[in-house]
């Protein structure tokens, strides 16, 4: 076709490995039938290739021929509309004309207008960037198309919602070590054989991070190829791609931190603190979030959303959209269930919490603990504490299993918020006696979380800020007890064990004389809630999420089930009944739900399939599952219209009704 132009050439990688697929995928869209303008939206996290691939498809020799104009404009962060009409100016000089006093959006308008045109519009950062610049480009039903390249998935959606969004992958190991290979030998096959399992690991650690293994490469062809250079970078690969390049790898993973918003900072950073390769469990982060008072000017949009939910669903969301977060599994409703962060990006985040006195991890490498904000503990004692007692320090989370003698380290912070301790082998009575004394030393604590079932004391009710008590999953029976002054706490947000005994009875004047929990949002999972009674459910009337566990022992008392339709926020709930199964035969068990149920299981349930005509009726389930049921009969016949919002069923059941998927 006509000539091709570019004011000023972009280099091409020469070393392009596992971009195939998606280059051969742009380059089928750029050669598309539709007339109209077509938008070709490519995302990623910082260093994924999306300047590559642009690059490659642009420079393609089938490409170039199918478009009388071709031109390239890097936005960046600073963008304006003066600056990018500008470089477009420049980049198509051969097709300018007009008046010299005519602006620069009008000259591109006019230069591109009648003609098949290619654009892109590399590292575009904002919706409003794009807004600035659209009236430029105009739409003559001639097949013209636009690139743009951008780490935020909501910006690369904006200008074309029903435009496919292309999202690039990280390399897997094999791709990564056959980059890595060709950046360093340029193709040959006669490198020394006995580097092979080493650039093996040394492409692993770079997590499939294409400009990390670049860079990696850099450094790598600096020094001689032999075994022991290989293995003194091998020993700290992270290290030696932030320092290559006076820190232009940083630099660049920098500008994704730097483009978010200030209440999205320390959410971001905080993650840094878990582990490498760590999956990280969205509903505890949430509540860690909360409870560190990250969240700001947030108010849920309605009585049915909590905080939580509103953190999670904006919050999060907002980091995965700028690809800073990965998710790594969803639940059965959609819903993010763990997510985790690029090892890079993890260094990137430590180096920044260091700088900024936030966050430190402490792992058995003897890193000197400061007196930090956030203090996440990655070995088995907390002696590291020592060094900064009484200090100004909020938060203590640790990972690794600690003996008995470390936890009185943690009695001394006036000002801590969070204690989270993932893993234990031992009785720590003798440490939540200490956190809950009168003399108030951790009144501000929020977040109060163990992994072994002990004793809770009265003066529990000490730490009137607490918002959530959480016993991690134990592997054993032990079922955790709770005192009657757990009714009064009344800041109280989460109730969450492996199981609960039961509840302790408050009063029968219990919700006229200051016991109830009308923050809690989740009760999971109290064993044995006999006295389902109205009185009960009114201390606790915003519960999102409650299990209940019964026993054989209680078989033969009333469970008034049936009061559950009074929990006018409650979403999810599981009953689960013990072995042997066989014992509740005969059981009459009424149940009763709210119209806002989302999720629902059952475990052990021994009635007729029959009676479960009224969970087909919730207007609102997404998720069912039915465990080691012993219902009578084979099929299951449901009425029709039910289970209109139904996703998942997860049953030992023949379901027949077009209405069950």
């Amino acid at each position: 076709m006509g000539e091709n132009f570019l004011r000023k050439e972009t280099p091409v990688t020469e070393a392009m490995v596992g971009f195939d697929d998606n280059l051969m995928a742009i380059k089928e869209r750029l050669c598309g039938h539709s007339s109209k303008l077509q938008f070709i939206p490519i995302a990623g996290m910082g260093g994924i290739g999306k300047t590559t691939l642009a690059t490659k498809a642009y420079h393609d020799p089938l490409i170039m021929e199918n478009f009388d104009v071709r031109a390239w404009v890097t936005v960046s962060q600073d963008s304006s509309r003066e600056k990018v009409s500008s470089s477009l100016v420049r980049a198509m000089e051969n097709f300018i004309v007009g008046r010299s006093n005519e602006s620069n959006e009008v000259k591109v308008f006019q230069a591109l207008k009648g003609r098949k045109y290619l654009l892109v519009l590399d590292d575009i950062w904002s919706t409003k960037a794009w807004d600035d610049i659209m009236m430029m480009f105009p739409d003559d039903n001639n097949k013209s198309q636009i690139i743009l390249t951008t780490r935020l998935s909501d910006v690369a959606a904006y200008p074309d919602s029903c435009s496919h969004l292309h999202e690039m992958d990280l390399l897997d190991d094999d791709q990564s070590w056959n980059l890595l290979g060709q950046n360093i030998f340029k193709g040959k096959e006669d490198y020394p054989p006995e580097l092979e399992i080493i650039r093996k690991e040394i492409a692993r650690s770079c997590g499939g991070l294409p400009l990390a293994i670049v860079v990696i490469a850099g450094v790598l062809s600096k020094v001689n190829n032999n075994r022991a250079s290989w293995e003194k970078i091998a020993r700290s690969v992270k290290s030696a791609i932030a320092r290559e390049e006076n820190g232009k790898f940083e630099e660049i993973l920098s500008m994704s931190y730097n483009h978010l918003p200030r209440h999205l900072r320390p959410c971001f950073l905080y993650m840094g603190g878990f582990p490498e390769d760590y999956d990280i469990n969205i509903p505890r982060l949430v509540k860690l979030w909360v409870a560190e008072e990250f969240i700001h000017d947030v108010k849920p949009s309605s009585v049915s959303r909590s905080l939580e939910e509103v953190v999670e669903e904006e919050y999060l969301a907002d980091l995965v959209k700028r690809n800073l977060v990965m998710v790594t599994e969803s639940n059965s409703d959609g819903r993010i269930k763990t997510c985790r962060v690029h090892d890079l990006m993890r260094e990137l985040c430590i180096r920044i919490s260091r700088k900024e006195k936030f966050l430190v991890h402490v792992t058995d490498k003897g890193i000197p603990v400061e007196n930090l904000r956030c203090i996440f503990i990655n070995r088995n004692d907390l002696n590291c504490l020592a060094n900064i007692y009484r200090s100004t320090t909020r938060t203590v989370i640790c990972f690794m299993e600690l003996n008995k003698d470390s936890y009185k380290d943690l009695t001394y912070f006036r000002f801590m918020r969070i204690i989270c301790i993932l893993s234990a082998c031992c009785d720590m009575s003798d440490c939540i006696a200490s956190l809950c004394v009168e003399d108030f030393n951790l009144f501000n604590i929020r977040y109060l979380a163990f992994p072994y079932p002990t004793k809770i004391p009265p003066t529990i009710s000490n730490l009137l800020n607490l918002q959530s008590l959480i016993i991690h999953e134990s592997l054993n029976e032990c079922k955790q007890s709770l005192p009657t002054k757990i009714w009064t706490m009344k800041e109280l947000r989460h109730l969450i064990c492996y199981r609960f005994g039961e509840l302790p009875n408050p009063s029968d004047e219990g919700a006229s004389s200051g016991y109830g929990l009308e923050n809690l949002q989740t009760l999971w999972e109290v064993t044995d809630l006999i006295t389902c009674t109205e009185n009960i459910l009114k201390m606790i009337p915003n519960v999102k999420e409650l299990g209940i566990y019964y026993t054989i022992d209680n078989r033969e008392k009333e469970y008034e089930l049936h009061n559950l339709i009074r929990l006018k926020q409650l979403e999810r709930f599981k009953l689960t009944l013990s072995y042997p199964l066989d014992a509740w035969k005969g059981k009459n068990i009424t149940l009763a739900f709210p119209e806002t149920l989302k999720w629902l299981s059952f475990s052990g349930w021994s009635r007729p399939w029959s009676e479960m005509t009224i969970v087909g009726s919730l207007p609102n389930l997404q998720v069912l599952k039915i465990k080691e049921n012993i219902l009578s009969g084979e099929t299951w016949e449901t009425s029709e219209g039910g289970f209109l919002e139904l996703k998942q069923n997860t049953s030992w059941l023949k379901a027949r009704s077009s209405s069950v998927g």
